[in-house]
């Protein structure tokens, strides 16, 4: 391992894949770490039934297209398949099975150590582990006495569990709608929201949702120099309707109520004082950055989120990200959006290793303090 690379890619799924295309494309001399066996990031850790709410026409990573019908909407699985076959296609100098315990940096080099003692050298770090690895549980009082099943969305695989069981899945997105429509068809099941939840259609005008997002430039306009910004705008997203949710909300199927304030050792409390025991609470409420392996660097804040300006790390030079939520604009996290980031990074780390530094000044640090839980998209 003594040769040191211009880039080193920590990540393989989605956005580790963007950013390998891209460097390829450089002609740089890259290697992708991945920590599983295979390089598909989280896609094999979501539930079964779960379907992209972009069509396979929006969902392709760069260079390839999405196999398949251009309007239908692909499974977990299509998706799985269709990062092989990308990896596949492009000869993609990826090395699994190499989880990243820590980055360090000295005299201009990083220094990337794995879990079983390898370390490589490099003159650039692109972290793109993602959005979707590390969940997000919110913080509700007597959490810890409350005695049935509490699971993360992560963990959620079908509805056998949960057959004739009385169910709460916490949240409002996508994950929340999906994981409740599905399962109140064997369960007694509540959505309980902080927010209001918002349907928006699937189809507008004969046209997918994505088409009007791409003609207006909704996909690809910035949100802002703040991810405090950022994330204040993604709030306000509408759930995407895949068919059926919103007769399945006003019907009752899943019923919808205002979060619960507090938990019981079998149940929780409502917001109205009603005490009601409850089998089993889902979190659907979304993930954090897996960046703990940059800790050495000081590249986070205290709450674990990289300090950054649009994928360019504001603290530490040659250190860059693809896969963020946000990192640029709504569609930064998804299958269609990564590619677009992984281009802008390659351009900036392309100067950087010329001589040419293109990262922002300390000062952007007191923009850009993000703190909050990042947007769970999956598409």
């Amino acid at each position: 391992m003594n040769e040191i690379y211009d880039a080193i890619v920590i990540g393989g799924g989605q956005a580790g894949l963007a950013a390998g295309y891209h460097l390829q494309k450089a002609d740089l001399r890259f290697v992708v770490l991945e920590a599983s066996e295979n390089a598909f990031g989280s896609w094999p850790k979501y539930y079964d039934s779960l379907r992209v709410f972009s069509p396979a026409g929006y969902s392709s990573l760069p260079g390839l297209p999405f196999s398949g019908e251009y309007n239908a909407y692909p499974s977990r699985d299509d998706v799985i398949d269709y990062l092989a076959a990308y990896q596949r296609y492009f000869k993609l100098p990826i090395i699994t099975s190499a989880p990243v315990s820590q980055v360090t940096k000295s005299d201009d080099v990083f220094y990337v150590k794995t879990k079983s003692g390898g370390v490589y050298e490099t003159r650039t770090v692109v972290a793109a582990t993602g959005s979707f690895h590390r969940p997000n549980f919110p913080s509700i009082p007597n959490q810890s006495t409350y005695t049935n099943i509490q699971i993360h969305s992560r963990d959620y695989r079908n509805p056998e569990p949960f057959v004739g069981k009385r169910v709460i899945v916490v949240g409002g997105k996508n994950s929340a709608v999906q994981i409740g429509v599905e399962l109140a068809k064997v369960a007694n099941v509540t959505l309980a929201s902080r927010h209001p939840i918002n349907i928006q259609p699937q189809v507008i005008l004969g046209k997918d949702f994505h088409f009007w997002a791409r003609w207006s430039g909704v996909d690809r306009a910035p949100f802002g120099v703040s991810q405090n910004f950022i994330q204040r705008q993604l709030g306000k997203v509408q759930v995407i309707d895949l068919g059926g949710y919103k007769e399945a909300l006003a019907a009752g199927d899943p019923d919808v109520r205002p979060m619960f304030t507090q938990f019981t050792e079998t149940g929780v409390i409502w917001e109205d004082g009603t005490e009601e025991a409850v089998d089993a609470v889902i979190y659907a409420t979304g993930f954090r950055p897996n960046l703990d392996y940059l800790k050495p660097l000081n590249a986070l804040n205290s709450a674990g989120n990289p300090h950054h300006l649009m994928g360019d790390s504001t603290s530490v030079g040659g250190l860059y990200y693809v896969g963020l939520s946000g990192q640029t604009s709504f569609a930064s996290a998804t299958l269609r959006g990564v590619g677009r980031d992984a281009k802008r990074v390659t351009k900036h780390l392309q100067r950087y290793l010329a001589g040419n530094p293109c990262c922002f000044s300390q000062r952007i640090l007191n923009l850009i303090e993000p703190s909050k839980p990042m947007f769970n998209g999956i598409g």
